[in-house]
C-alpha cells in the first residue's frame, strides 16, 4: 500500500500548527550531516528496528520520513507502518523539494542542541575568554578551576593540562564540593563550544559566587593555538557531601523558581503514562551512566544531562511530546529541565526517585527491538564459529559502525552497513556459511534473518567474543560498504588536516547563531531575566 506524501507547505504548516510532529530521515549519518532539515533525527533505514520505538514511542505519531532523493525514506517509512506506526507520511521531493521552496537546510549533527547554545550566549551574554588568555592564566599561576564538562571518554581521550572532568549536569550538582573558594576563577570547556557555553551559563543561572566563564571554542582552540593537549587524563569530580548536596539544592530551587519548572510524583507519571496512547512520553534519567545501571525506575532511559542537551534528537524524536527528567534528589533534573524549556519542550516535568527503594531495575538501557523474536533468529555459537573460519567454510560481516570496526573487529572480518547488504554480498568471498557480527548481536541477528540461506547471526555479537578472551584485530580493510555511517571529529580527519577540519567546524558552530534569526521553525526562548 502506497503511504501518503506531502508537500513542504504542509510540513511547514504542521511545524508550527501545536501539534506532536517527529520528522526523520533515513540516510546515513555523513549524508545527513551534508543536508538535512532543523528539526530532523537521524534514524538510518538499517537501524529502524533499533531506534525508532525509544525515539518515537507513540504508534499514532504523526510521522514524516525524509532522504535526499535516494530512496531510502519510502523504504524506511513502509517498514515504520509494518510495525503499528498508523500516521506515517514522506516529504514529497525530500530535503531538495524543501529547499527549491525557499526553506533552509543545514549541515552538522545534533543542530537543535548545538544552535541553541549559540543562541544562549548571544541572548545571555555568556562569558568566555579565548585559550591564549587561559594559558596565560595558567602560566601566571592564578587561582582559576578548568572543568571539563563532555563526558569522562571525551575527557579521557583528549583534555586541557589541569582540567577536572564534570559532565554536563553534574557541575551544578557537584560545584559546592569541587569548588570551596568563592574566589577561584572557573573555566568551563568542551571539545568545541556547546557544552562548554551551557556549562558556564548553567552555573551562573545557579547563582554560584565565583567568576565563570566559557573556554571559547574548547579544546580544539587550545590545539590550534599549538598548546599541549593531555592524552589519558583521570581527574574526575569528587563523591558530593551532605553540604555539597544541601548547596545544590537551594541552587537548583531558585532555577526551579526563575523558570517554572513543574515537579511530577508517580501519579502524576502513571496518570500521563495512561495518556500514551495520545501524547509521547519520554522518561529519561538524567544522571551519570553508572549510576542508572545501579538501580532506575523501570521504562526510564539513560540520558545523562549534559548529553540529553548536547543531542536532544537523539533522545526526544516527537516534537511536543510529554518529557519526565529522573534523579534522585532533583538538582540534575531541574538543570536539565531549565533547559529543554527554553529549546521549546514545554510539557518537561522532575521526578524524584529514591535510589534505594527495592523495586528498580539494574543495567544498561534495552530499548525496544521492532520485529525481533529470538525464536526466528539463525544464530551460531563461537566455537562453531572458529571452527568454521579455522576450516575457511565461513565468511565474518561485521555491521558495527565504521569508527567502531576500524577500532576492532573479529579477524578477517567484512565491514558492511545493513541497509546496503545486497551489494555488499556481492563483494564477498565464495563461502559455505555467512556469519553476521555487531557489537551487541542484534543487527546481527537482524540481518541473518533477513539473508536467510546459510547466513547465521553470532550469539551475543562481538561482545561475546571479546568477552571469551578472543583477539580483534583493528584497521579499515575488506570494507564492503562505504563507511559513511558516522561524521567523524575534526580530530579524526580522514585527510589528516585536523587543523582545518577544526577551523571549519568552529566557523560552522558560530555562524548557527545567524542562520537561527533566519529561520522561523526553530522554538528557542531564552529566558535572560
Amino acid at each position: 500500500m502506497a503511504l501518503p506524501s506531502i508537500d513542504p507547505q504542509t510540513l511547514k504548516a504542521w511545524l508550527h500548527d501545536g501539534q506532536e510532529i517527529a520528522l526523520l530521515d533515513a540516510r546515513e549519518e555523513v549524508p545527513f550531516d551534508a543536508r538535512h532539515l532543523l528539526f530532523a533525527s537521524c534514524v538510518p533505514l538499517g537501524q529502524v528496528e533499533v531506534l525508532l520505538d525509544a525515539l518515537v514511542p507513540r504508534r499514532s505519531t504523526r510521522i514524516v520520513w525524509c532522504d535526499d532523493g535516494e530512496g531510502l525514506a519510502e523504504r524506511a517509512a513502509a517498514l515504520c507502518a509494518s510495525f503499528g506506526y498508523s500516521n506515517v507520511s514522506l516529504l514529497q521531493g525530500g530535503v531538495a523539494a524543501w529547499e527549491q521552496a525557499g526553506h533552509p537546510v543545514y549541515s552538522g549533527v545534533h543542530v537543535p542542541s548545538k544552535a541553541f547554545a549559540e543562541v544562549v550566549e548571544h541572548e545571555a551574554e555568556t562569558p568566555h575568554i579565548s585559550a591564549d588568555e587561559l594559558k596565560a592564566l595558567i602560566d601566571d599561576g592564578a587561582d582559576i578551576a578548568i572543568y571539563d564538562t563532555r563526558t569522562y571518554e571525551e575527557f579521557h581521550g583528549n583534555s586541557i593540562p589541569g582540567a577536572v572532568s564534570v559532565p554536563g549536569a553534574e557541575l551544578v550538582y557537584r560545584f559546592a564540593d569541587l569548588m570551596p573558594s568563592p574566589d577561584t576563577m572557573v573555566v568551563v570547556n568542551c571539545g568545541g563550544r556547546t557544552r562548554s557555553i551551557i556549562g558556564a551559563q548553567a552555573l551562573i543561572n545557579a547563582g554560584v559566587p565565583n567568576k565563570v566563564v566559557s573556554l571559547k571554542n574548547g579544546t580544539q582552540d587550545w590545539h590550534l593555538y599549538g598548546y599541549d593537549v593531555v592524552e589519558g587524563a583521570t581527574r574526575r569530580h569528587p563523591e558530593i557531601t551532605p553540604a555539597g548536596l544541601e548547596r545544590a539544592r537551594a541552587a537548583a530551587a531558585a532555577i526551579a523558581e526563575r523558570f517554572d519548572i513543574r515537579t511530577i510524583d508517580e501519579a502524576g507519571l502513571a496518570a500521563w503514562q495512561a495518556e500514551a496512547d495520545t501524547r509521547n512520553l519520554y522518561v529519561l534519567d538524567v544522571r551519570t551512566p553508572e549510576e542508572y545501571e545501579a538501580g532506575h525506575l523501570p521504562g526510564a532511559r539513560s540520558a545523562p544531562g549534559g548529553q540529553l542537551v548536547q543531542e536532544t534528537d537523539t533522545f526526544l524524536g516527537a516534537w511536543g511530546g510529554r518529557v519526565v527528567l529522573v534523579d534522585n534528589d532533583g538538582v540534575r533534573a531541574t538543570v536539565t529541565a531549565s533547559w529543554l524549556l527554553q529549546m521549546g519542550w514545554q510539557d518537561t516535568a522532575v521526578l524524584t526517585v529514591d535510589p534505594a527503594r527495592g523495586d528498580l531495575e539494574r543495567g544498561p538501557f534495552r530499548p525496544a527491538i521492532l520485529g525481533y523474536e529470538a525464536a526466528s533468529i539463525p544464530s551460531i555459537e563461537i566455537a562453531e564459529t572458529q571452527q568454521l573460519l579455522d576450516d575457511g567454510k565461513a565468511q565474518i560481516v561485521d555491521l558495527a559502525d565504521s569508527k567502531r570496526f576500524r577500532q576492532g573487529h573479529i579477524p578477517g572480518a567484512w565491514y558492511a552497513i545493513r541497509a546496503r547488504l545486497d551489494d555488499a554480498m556481492a563483494q564477498l568471498p565464495a563461502t559455505d556459511t555467512v556469519i553476521f557480527t555487531s557489537p551487541d548481536g542484534t543487527l546481527a541477528g537482524l540481518a541473518a534473518r533477513d539473508q536467510g540461506g546459510n547466513a547465521r547471526a553470532l550469539s551475543g555479537g562481538t561482545a561475546a567474543w571479546t568477552a571469551a578472551g578472543l583477539p580483534l584485530e583493528s584497521g579499515a580493510e575488506r570494507l564492503a560498504s562505504a563507511p559513511d555511517d558516522i561524521r567523524l571529529k575534526a580530530r579524526e580527519a580522514p585527510d589528516g588536516d585536523v587543523e582545518k577540519a577544526m577551523r571549519a567546524y568552529l566557523a560552522w558552530e558560530i555562524d548557527l547563531v545567524n542562520q537561527m534569526a533566519r529561520d522561523d521553525d526553530h522554538r528557542f526562548e531564552v529566558k535572560t531575566g
